[in-house]
């Protein structure tokens, strides 16, 4: 795409210290991925939060209402299942088992706000209106029971929840009429707030047919509301009020704008949303004669993070021009010294990124919270630990990028159920104070967690990576502070998922292509092979697990096996580590969600085994660390395995259609009602005018001729049961109601 000069290599490959790897990833593709009148309305347009309510209802249901759904206890985890396993296939659709149904619920464009009209594929909505319509590139998301009395969280309500997802990014070839343009070297205003518009966070109210299943939007809700990359939000923890975070805006460094490339999440106990900042730095332009007016200190964090001199950005909001009001918000994309002091310019823009953002779904008067405690990078993911009310309250995160680490942030304060509902005053409570620690991985199945804490380890002005001055530094540039400690360089740690039970912890891996060449097998890495398309390397990824030792987050060493091997069915035993077969067989996990039962959702963003089966996600039963035995490679290289997998305990729950990744997963509290998101069909089209899919429209007619778009998908049992919870129902006539 000639208008889209930026490289994704920028962001995923700048740890360039000594620490060890686990394994390379498989190279990426660089996509992952009326003009508006100049007055002050522009600018009001990338910044107003919608104060109005929400419609598109979809009442299509093929649920039989007349039976009564299968007697369940519906928290009751299977111990097999039963539900018939999906082929790999490469159709245009999403397909789910035998006895199930998909609907799509929400898709690009939709309207949260009846003021606006739906989506019409013909006639692309201005700008300004994707304040009160759907992001692109749905990704991480969760659900939340609401009280419709209090109009508080409830853990316990199914029939009525507000739906919080993630925007990562957007595809701009069919965000736009006719794909982005540029006039005379610069973007247009109008593409420039649709794009800022359709990245960030939706906020959606759901309504669950309790007899069918059913799932819609509630019309007239005033929970429905929009989170963009240009929305007011607070800082809080250790970066609050530092000098790194100071801009035009915000001179005092209490408060930035937006948040961007929202990939994975998590959710707190007390009933808040966190979405997670991934690839922000590409966000950015950096002229080449910057580095002169930068410190030596400056210029090595710049580059850790990807921002070097002479960096494009990736969309070109900076070009934009607007009213005299709005400029500002184009102008702070671009990261240039050009004032006498931080507070007259943008400089310190990227540092405003790579942060936890923690997110009330249920109180829109006060500002989101960028979290700073849990440091800054490339966050994928973030996942409260098991609760316990004798241990304190931990989050564990992976840095999704080449080379990087796993970290975990311990509060200071065990957990307390009297803080459900407490808002931001509980994410103050605990996430503001706490230690963040990064993982070492041994070859012996042991690990240790390294404190980053200023001026513990060598955290100070005398460290020769980088001269750390007060925890505020090792915050914002916590990769830095990881690497003078000596992490363990991971390839890309993707989604986290906490085991319910036992609290055990699970990280994707999602491939690498190096592996066995330039970067050498070890223990955790031990598979070097090629694949029968001529994929070289770990074509096909794995996810590791860990157990902290004496099972407390404030343990500072572990215990790590390799839970799962992705592999092609038919490769040899010492490939298909884990002996999968053509019911369960995968490549590439990388969304992984764990619900309150045990069962473990495993999803793929793969490009290995594609030329099979589009993209898909699995239903497992894990066991847990040390279950397995060793077992040696086809490159001779012992490992440390878990126990071999089956269909019974691991099988293919859907597939998506072409293109597509499928991620973000959850589920209501009653098990009946499953979401799962489809980002970016149809991603390799040439042209808006050649699209290679057609879904969502392809989902229920197989002649659309509509532009591919993401959406989030509900999928429920035509019976009305509980998901994948065939195993466990009662035996009992099928009973016709009156």
């Amino acid at each position: 795409m000639t208008n889209m000069p930026y490289n994704e290599d920028q962001e995923l490959d700048n740890n360039t210290s000594d620490n060890l790897h686990f394994r390379d990833i498989l190279e990426q593709r660089i996509s992952r991925r009326s003009l508006i009148t100049k007055t002050a309305s522009g600018a009001v347009a990338l910044a107003l939060a919608s104060s109005l309510t929400g419609c598109n209802d979809d009442n299509d249901s093929d649920s039989n209402s007349n039976t009564k759904p299968p007697v369940t206890d519906p928290n009751q985890k299977p111990t097999k299942f039963n539900f018939t396993p999906v082929k790999k296939n490469l159709d245009d659709i999403v397909t789910v088992p035998e006895g199930y149904q998909a609907h799509v619920l929400y898709a690009m464009g939709d309207s949260i706000n009846p003021a606006y009209p739906a989506w019409d594929d013909n006639n692309v909505p201005s700008g300004p209106s994707f304040q009160f319509r759907s992001g692109d590139c749905h990704d991480g998301m969760s659900f939340f029971g609401l009280n419709t009395t209090s109009g508080r969280y409830d853990a316990k309500q199914s029939d009525q929840g507000l739906l919080v997802m993630n925007h990562e990014y957007i595809n701009p070839t069919f965000l736009h009429p006719q794909g982005p343009t540029k006039v005379e070297g610069r973007r247009p205003e109008d593409e420039v707030i649709r794009e800022v518009n359709a990245h960030g966070v939706s906020i959606i109210q759901i309504e669950k047919d309790s007899k069918t299943q059913a799932v819609k939007l509630v019309q007239n809700s005033p929970f429905n509301r929009r989170i963009t990359a240009s929305t007011v939000m607070d800082f809080k923890g250790p970066v609050a009020g530092s000098s790194l975070v100071s801009t035009k805006f915000s001179a005092n460094s209490q408060q930035t704008r937006g948040t961007h490339n929202n990939c994975g999440n998590g959710y707190t106990p007390w009933g808040t949303y966190l979405t997670t900042e991934e690839n922000f730095i590409g966000y950015f332009a950096r002229a080449k004669e910057d580095d002169a007016k930068r410190s030596p200190a400056e210029i090595v964090a710049l580059n850790r993070y990807g921002l070097k001199a002479g960096a494009n950005s990736r969309y070109g909001w900076e070009t934009a021009i607007g009213s005299n009001e709005s400029q500002d918000l184009y102008d702070r994309w671009s990261a240039n010294v050009t004032g006498t002091q931080a507070a007259e310019d943008y400089r310190n823009g990227p540092n405003t990124f790579g942060w936890i953002v923690e997110i009330d779904p249920f109180d829109r008067r006060e500002n989101p919270v960028k979290r700073t405690a849990l440091g800054r990078f490339a966050h994928e993911d973030c996942r409260a630990s098991r609760l316990r009310e004798d241990d304190n309250l931990a989050f564990y995160m992976g840095d999704d990028s080449r080379g990087e680490y796993i970290y975990k942030f311990v509060s200071d304060q065990k957990w307390n159920k009297k803080d459900v509902n407490g808002g931001y005053a509980a994410g103050d409570k605990y996430m503001n104070n706490g230690k963040l620690y990064v993982a070492k991985f041994n070859n012996d199945g042991k690990g240790q967690w390294i404190e980053l804490s200023y001026n513990v380890n060598g955290l100070n002005q005398s460290n020769s990576v980088y001269p750390f001055s007060s925890q505020a530094d090792v915050l914002t540039f916590a990769r830095l502070a990881a690497d003078a400690v000596g992490a363990t360089k991971m390839d890309r740690p993707e989604w986290v998922a906490v085991h319910p039970d036992n609290g055990e912890v699970y990280v994707t891996l999602t491939n690498n292509s190096n592996r066995g060449t330039t970067h050498a097998l070890d223990a955790a890495n031990p598979r070097n092979y090629t694949d029968p398309e001529g994929g070289k390397g770990n074509v096909n990824g794995h996810i590791i697990r860990f157990r902290e030792d004496g099972d407390t987050t404030t343990a500072l060493s572990f215990t790590w096996d390799i839970y799962l091997f992705g592999a092609e069915a038919k490769m040899a035993s010492n490939i298909n580590l884990s002996g999968l077969n053509d019911n369960n067989d995968l490549s590439s996990p990388d969304g992984m969600w764990f619900d309150p039962r045990g069962v473990l959702w495993i999803q793929t963003d793969d490009g290995a085994y594609t030329d099979t089966t589009n993209c898909m996600m699995l239903a497992a039963l894990p066991g847990q660390v040390g279950d397995g035995t060793k077992a040696t490679t086809s490159s001779g290289q012992e490992t440390i395995v878990g126990a071999k997998l089956n269909d019974e305990n691991l099988r293919r729950f859907l597939t998506g259609p072409k293109e597509c990744e499928i991620t973000g997963v959850t589920m209501t509290p009653d098990y009946k009602a499953i979401f799962i998101n489809v980002q970016h069909p149809g991603e390799d089209s040439a042209s808006y005018a050649e699209p290679t899919s057609h879904w969502p429209a392809s989902q229920t007619n197989a002649a659309a001729t509509s532009r591919p778009r993401s959406a989030t998908v509900v999928i429920t049992r035509k019976d009305g049961g509980v998901i994948a919870g065939e195993a466990v129902e009662q035996a009992q006539p099928t009973q016709k109601t009156a």
